[in-house]
């Protein structure tokens, strides 16, 4: 995975979460994925996604409790 700086691609961003980029957009159309748009593009800064992920993770543990 190549980054520039800070942010990633939505490819980029769907091999670092090893799902599809359908599935990226998904997130971002929903508003649930942290992105950027910038000049009509797609962009993540790789620490706010482990961040969200991290969150993500925090509660799915709280509803298995």
């Amino acid at each position: 995975m190549e980054q520039h700086g800070n942010l990633m691609t939505i490819d980029e961003v769907a091999d670092y979460l090893r799902v599809k980029k359908r599935t990226v957009y998904d997130w971002v159309k929903k508003g649930k994925i942290p992105a950027i748009k910038a000049v009509g593009l797609w962009r993540f800064r790789k620490d706010r996604i482990d961040t969200w992920l991290n969150q993500e993770e925090d509660a799915e543990v709280r509803v298995e409790a």
